[in-house]
């Protein structure tokens, strides 16, 4: 087993350890890193960035070839810290304590004021995709009413005497925004204040979900294992993909070996949505990009992207643009003619 150890949780300093420690390329635009590494040990990429409010985040998507063991010493104080998997799995420790698993689409809050050390355990040739948000604990430069003090104010309590650790329900909204932020095409300060919105979204979701849990308000989510959660998510991504297919809840249920309640259950909770209204709002996505980038018509596009009612189609095109879909058209390309 390797052993990496972090002595800083400054991000500057934790890219400079982790580049001394894989040996690879290390990129800097506008407080954003880029480690990307391809050795016989290990590939992948690891990013990450401050943010305002003493808050910064750190992505790792990596395969090692051996097991690997992360030790992130703590200092005076420890930060609070927000972990999410999104592929793989995650073990954790506080110093040599008990070992608790991180699975896919769990969130982890950890910290402690003992001053140990977190490790975390990564599984050989295995790859790990695992986003960690890191609240510091230097109050004294600390605003009023930041956010960084509201967290360490419901997180940490003057009564916690060693550590807190906490692995919540399943949540794949969080992935979906996750997948938000690595989706980011944008450069330069447009970057950087995108993915500091995002961020502060996922941290709020990390936190609500604690609170869910604790309030014994997610029910939903304890209903579906991991297994269910998964081929939720793999069917999501299929629609996403080719949403003119002829998609049903029977076809859907058949291919997933989930009960059309299951599936209903899963995309209510995933995307607030059911079945056929995700199916729809798909569609409509891709409607909209079709009239932005291609020749075809309104009529073309209705019929190629699954619609059989053109009136339907510039009903709901209007309740989500709130323009017609020929409307839409002639408002990009005053010039275009619309059968």
């Amino acid at each position: 087993m390797k052993i990496v150890t972090i002595h800083s949780e400054k991000i500057k300093n934790i890219f400079e350890e982790l580049n001394t420690n894989f040996d690879g390329k290390v990129n800097f635009d506008i407080d954003e890193y880029s480690l990307e590494v391809n050795t016989n040990f290990a590939k992948g990429s690891i990013v990450g960035a401050s943010i305002n409010d003493n808050i910064s985040y750190v992505q790792f998507d990596m395969t090692f070839s051996s097991d690997l063991r992360l030790e992130v010493k703590n200092g005076n104080t420890s930060p609070i810290y927000f972990a999410y998997c999104s592929k793989g799995n995650l073990t954790h420790s506080f110093g040599t304590g008990n070992e608790r698993k991180v699975e896919r689409y769990q969130t982890a809050i950890l910290t402690s004021k003992m001053n140990k050390d977190n490790i975390l355990f990564f599984e050989k040739d295995k790859n790990t995709k695992f986003t960690i948000i890191i609240v510091g604990q230097e109050a004294e430069k600390q605003q009023t009413n930041s956010l960084s003090q509201m967290v360490r104010e419901t997180f940490l309590q003057e009564s916690m005497e060693e550590e807190f650790f906490y692995a919540g329900s399943y949540n794949l909204k969080i992935a979906e925004k996750i997948e938000q932020l690595n989706a980011i095409t944008q450069t330069g300060i447009v970057r950087s204040l995108l993915k500091e919105g995002i961020l502060r979204i996922i941290l709020a979701m990390e936190i609500q979900q604690h609170t869910d849990d604790l309030n014994a308000f997610s029910k939903e989510t304890n209903c579906l294992t991991l297994r269910e959660m998964e081929e939720i998510k793999e069917l999501s991504e299929a629609i996403k993909a080719n949403p003119e297919e002829a998609f049903t809840i029977k076809s859907l249920s058949k291919k997933s070996g989930l009960s059309p309640n299951k599936l209903q259950e899963g995309f209510k909770m995933i995307h607030n949505r059911t079945v056929n209204d995700y199916i729809t709002h798909m569609r409509v996505l891709k409607a909209e990009i079709l009239i932005r980038t291609s020749d075809l018509n309104i009529s073309e596009i209705v019929y190629c992207i699954g619609f059989t009612s053109r009136s339907y189609f510039s009903k709901i095109f209007k309740q989500k643009f709130n323009c017609s879909p020929k409307e839409y058209k002639f408002n990009l390309n005053p010039f275009a003619i619309t059968a």
